[in-house]
């Protein structure tokens, strides 16, 4: 997400990584309103079964692939980066730009957006006092920094790997396209490997590593995380990218549609209309067969959505603008301040009374513009251009 990136730009690259940020604003934003899993602040009554539908459907496929075609895109970007500055450079420029944000958000935007909880009705939340120093330590963690600091593992991971193999970034030729069979395949695989890991980390699940506050989310999309990083390195090193074809951006949207009339409803089978789906399903692991599905289903749809995203923003989005350009340049920071602006906007909102799927929609009217202005002001600030 925060690879800088070489000249020429590439714009429908950039494009599609600032539209990705903003399905994750918007996504959580549908946490703050549809209750399908947890956020730092939620506002209830959660007891509307359509609005719940239509925004678990949505958080489900954002899910699916977002987070994955972030990984994917900074993958991309990793070699040219790590060709620039030398491995010294590199690992000195990713702790800069990915270790401070790490630290500034584990220390002060996380308690931040903590407090969140302790304005939600004590009858949710069993909390009947306000927070005080002594409340501190329990309020630190990674939040959505998590990409972060496994994007930055993933960094010194491919650090270590070049220095291991010595080998080029860029291949001496440019390599066939990838076949159908080997799409599939990968798909097949990736879904195996999502399943497997399932059983022991059910989606939903969260891990923490090492320290309390080291915590991951969403673990169990791991396969999906690392396979789509070294797929970008990959797609890199053999120009993928430039030689994806219209025809395979289109089979894979046509591939997401398919999975997601045939197998999502199968997956979700007797559990979609239970307010409380999502913390006891058997689609989120455990070796049901159900989970199996699933896997199968977010795996086909990641690839096939990031497929059809790559060639859609190529075709479309492929020429530089002031709205485009200040998007991009603004990305990365609003990725990194975006969960406390989220929580008291949305507090701020609390008295305004509609049905939650237009509150869904006024919020994100509101609040995505307002996460773009405090990342334009936040970059203002003396060195912040440097790492955000």
């Amino acid at each position: 997400m925060s690879a800088e990136s070489s000249a020429p730009r590439l714009h429908d690259l950039d494009h599609l990584r600032a539209a990705l940020v903003i399905l994750v604003v918007l996504h959580h934003i549908a946490l703050i309103y549809g209750a399908a899993a947890p956020f730092y602040y939620q506002e209830p009554p959660f007891d509307d079964p359509v609005a719940f539908m239509v925004l678990a459907v949505f958080v489900l496929l954002n899910q699916s692939w977002f987070m994955g075609a972030l990984f994917l895109l900074a993958g991309y970007f990793t070699p040219a980066s790590f060709d620039r500055k030398g491995p010294a450079q590199f690992l000195k420029g990713r702790l800069v730009r990915l270790g401070i944000p790490i630290l500034v958000g584990i220390f002060f935007l996380e308690p931040i957006a903590r407090l969140g909880i302790f304005l939600m009705p004590a009858r949710l939340t069993g909390i009947t006092g306000p927070p005080d120093w002594s409340t501190y330590p329990q309020l630190l963690g990674l939040g959505p920094l998590w990409f972060v600091a496994m994007l930055l593992a993933f960094d010194f991971g491919y650090a270590a790997w070049r220095a291991a193999t010595k080998a080029p970034s860029r291949a001496a030729r440019d390599s066939t396209r990838s076949s159908l069979i080997s799409v599939c395949a990968f798909v097949l695989a990736l879904a195996a490997a999502s399943y497997l890991l399932r059983i022991a980390v059910p989606l939903g699940e969260e891990v923490r590593l090492i320290v309390p506050f080291l915590n991951f989310p969403t673990i169990a999309y791991l396969p999906q995380y690392l396979s789509f990083f070294v797929l970008g390195i990959a797609a890199y090193r053999f120009n993928w990218l430039h030689d994806l074809s219209p025809a395979v951006g289109l089979a894979g949207l046509a591939a997401a549609l398919a999975a997601a009339v045939l197998l999502l409803p199968l997956a979700l089978s007797g559990e979609f209309l239970n307010l409380a789906f999502a913390e006891n399903g058997g689609f989120t692991g455990r070796g049901h067969w159900q989970s199996a599905i699933y896997a199968f289903w977010d795996s086909t749809t990641a690839v096939g959505l990031s497929l059809g995203a790559i060639v859609l923003f190529r075709r479309f989005f492929d020429q530089g603008g002031r709205l485009g350009a200040f998007l991009s340049q603004h990305s990365y920071a609003v990725y990194v301040i975006h969960a406390p602006i989220l929580v008291f906007g949305a507090y701020a909102m609390r008295s305004v009374e509609l049905p939650a799927l237009a509150k869904f929609v006024l919020a994100a009217i509101v609040l995505t513009p307002l996460c773009f202005a405090a990342a334009f002001v936040v970059r203002k600030l003396p060195f912040a251009k440097r790492v955000l």
